[in-house]
């Protein structure tokens, strides 16, 4: 099963295209797949006061979060599709980080405190968009959120795309990214 957790607002931006043309691509091949929507489905990224106090155990009040928790715990692949905005994720993708990955679902801890994954997905997939070049965010994806976000609590296999210069592109180039995500996903 492949779990693809979208964030982006706008229906008609590139972001929706790439969604788009993947989910097209796994109903032609009768590949089962589920969408997480975030924008959406009126995800709400605000981590409040009552489920901050049920954090530390592990617990939250909120609906929409444990049918997330489940849709990652049944996944062995998952794709993030989301812009990058001042260098980093959407507030929407970060507030979905820290209200579903919680203790005892998504990580656990080791008597001595370290993080152990509770999750074993097989196939992690970033897809971004960007105005800036990929080597400037490069460092936050590749050195910060792969290794301490997303390994630490079970997402392997991490293979991250950027589409660059998204504004200022020609369509030729992001038709070139386009194929390259999708030839890397028929695999």
């Amino acid at each position: 099963m492949t779990t693809i957790v979208y964030c982006h607002p706008y229906e008609k931006s590139y972001n929706h295209g790439v969604l788009q043309a993947i989910t097209d691509r796994f109903t032609a091949e009768g590949r089962e797949y589920d969408v997480i929507n975030l924008y959406g489905e009126g995800f709400n990224p605000v981590l409040d006061s009552a489920n901050l106090a049920l954090y530390s155990k592990g617990e939250t009040l909120d609906e929409q979060v444990k049918r997330y928790q489940q849709a990652l715990k049944t996944t062995d692949h998952i794709i993030l599709i989301f812009p990058i905005w001042w260098g980093m994720m959407p507030a929407m993708l970060k507030g979905f980080i820290d209200k579903v990955f919680l203790k005892g679902t998504v990580y656990d801890t080791t008597p001595e405190g370290a993080l152990m994954p509770c999750l074993d997905i097989e196939k992690t997939t970033l897809i971004t968009t960007s105005e800036e070049d990929s080597e400037i965010i490069g460092p936050f994806m590749e050195g910060y959120f792969t290794p301490l976000v997303l390994n630490t609590v079970g997402m392997n296999g991490v293979k991250w795309f950027n589409c660059d210069h998204i504004s200022s592109g020609s369509a030729a180039h992001r038709n070139e990214f386009l194929a390259s995500v999708l030839d890397y996903l028929a695999k």
